[in-house]
């Protein structure tokens, strides 16, 4: 078996609007497609050549119950040109970041921030 590539990591969010505030006016992400069903609305975010799958229950979900380390999807990270740069577009749209530091293994500069529902996002050069 070969895998070629990632296709899509997939997500669950508390608020539709504000999800898609955050990662579509703010992130720069571009909606492939919204469909509302039954329990849920699902949002189809692209981002290069992989997407990211949003649900949003009708039922509010429950909170990530350990940070960081739960089980399950611990963060997502994206590749950038410049953490300095990418660190300084982010505060000017009143998103904080953690200090940048430099990766262990790559020696690359890397930093974390969060989505409206505290998930940990990463970038990385």
């Amino acid at each position: 078996m070969k895998l070629d590539k990632l296709h899509h990591v997939a997500i669950i969010a508390s608020d539709l609007e504000r999800t898609k505030a955050f990662y579509v006016e703010k992130l720069g992400f571009e909606i492939v497609r919204e469909n509302v069903r039954e329990r849920d609305v699902k949002l189809d975010l692209r981002f290069g050549d992989a997407e990211l799958e949003i649900f949003v229950p009708n039922e509010t979900p429950p909170v990530r119950p350990n940070y960081p380390e739960a089980r399950g999807l611990r963060h997502l990270a994206f590749r950038v040109e410049s953490v300095k740069e990418t660190v300084k577009e982010l505060e000017e749209m009143g998103i904080a970041c953690e200090p940048v530091r430099l990766d262990t293994f790559t020696g690359k500069a890397m930093t974390f921030f969060r989505d409206p529902d505290d998930l940990p996002l990463e970038i990385h050069e």
